[in-house]
C-alpha cells in the first residue's frame, strides 16, 4: 500500500484539472464535458521540434530537351520539287490481299519503290520507298484511299521521311515527319499530285527547320506537271553529269 501511495505521489496534482461534474450534465455550452490537459512535456517538445526541424528547400525541375531544339528551329520555308516516276523496272508495286476479298479491302498492303526525279528532270535523285495500307475503297471515284508511310533518298544528301493520305484519285498532302543529312530536323508537308497513278507523280515540299539552304542542283525550275513529263535521257540513263552524288539507284 505504501509502494501505491508514493506512485500516486509521483503524478503532479496540476497536471490534470476536472470540471465540476454538473458541467456534465447541465451546461449548456459544454453539453459533453470539459478538462484540460498539462501535458508538461508539449512545449519541451515543440522547443526540440525548432530545433531540430529541417530547413524548407525549393527546387525546379529542368527539361532535359536539348535547348537548341523547337524554340530555334528554322521557320524559314523552302520548296523543293521531285518526279516520281515508276519505269516498271522496280517490280513495284507490289499488292498483297491481306483482306482475302476479291476487291480492295481495308488492311491491303502495297509496298513500293520508284525512281526520283529533280523537278526539272534534268538529274537523278535517288528512289522512294515505302508501304501504302488500303483504308477504304471509294467505288463513288474509282479509287482508293491509303495510309502512306514513305521515304525520298537523295543519295549522299540524306533522305526525307513522309506519312499521310495517300488517294489514288485526287492530289493531298501529307506531313514531313523528320530526315537526315541536309534534311535533318525537317518538317512541313508535301503535296502529292497523281499525274497517272501509280506511273508518274509529282510532289512540292515546303520544308522548314533545315539549317543551310538546299544545293542548287536540288533546285532548277519545275517542268509544269503534266502525264507526258518524261526525265532526260542523260537523268534516265544515269550519265555522272546528270545524277546527284551517290544517288540511290
Amino acid at each position: 500500500m505504501a509502494c501505491s501511495i508514493s506512485a500516486l505521489r509521483t503524478i503532479p496534482s496540476s497536471s490534470v484539472k476536472l470540471a465540476n461534474p454538473k458541467s456534465l450534465t447541465h451546461s449548456p455550452t459544454n453539453p459533453l464535458f470539459s478538462f484540460q490537459l498539462r501535458n508538461p512535456s508539449s512545449s519541451s517538445s515543440l522547443k526540440l521540434n525548432s530545433i531540430f526541424s529541417l530547413p524548407q528547400r525549393s527546387f525546379t525541375c529542368k527539361s532535359q530537351i536539348n535547348p537548341s531544339s523547337d524554340s530555334e528551329r528554322s521557320t524559314k520555308v523552302q520548296e523543293l520539287y521531285v518526279y516520281e516516276i515508276n519505269e516498271r523496272d522496280r517490280g513495284s508495286p507490289a499488292y498483297l490481299r491481306l483482306s482475302q476479298k476479291s476487291v480492295n479491302s481495308l488492311g491491303d498492303l502495297v509496298p513500293f519503290s520508284n525512281k526520283l526525279y529533280s523537278g526539272d528532270l534534268e538529274k537523278r535523285l535517288g528512289i522512294s520507298a515505302g508501304i501504302c495500307i488500303l483504308i477504304e475503297n471509294k467505288p463513288g471515284k474509282k479509287g482508293d484511299r491509303y495510309e502512306a508511310i514513305y521515304s525520298f533518298y537523295f543519295g549522299d544528301y540524306g533522305h526525307i521521311a513522309v506519312q499521310g493520305p495517300y488517294l489514288t484519285y485526287e492530289d493531298t498532302y501529307l506531313a514531313v515527319t523528320g530526315g537526315s543529312g541536309i534534311f535533318e530536323g525537317a518538317y512541313g508537308q508535301v503535296k502529292l499530285q497523281q499525274l497517272i497513278f501509280p506511273i508518274k507523280l509529282f510532289y512540292t515540299f515546303y520544308l522548314k527547320g533545315i539549317k543551310e539552304d538546299l544545293p542548287s542542283e536540288l533546285l532548277g525550275k519545275p517542268v509544269d506537271p503534266n502525264p507526258g513529263v518524261e526525265p532526260s535521257p542523260a537523268a534516265k540513263a544515269c550519265e555522272p553529269h546528270a545524277t546527284i552524288v551517290g544517288f540511290t539507284n
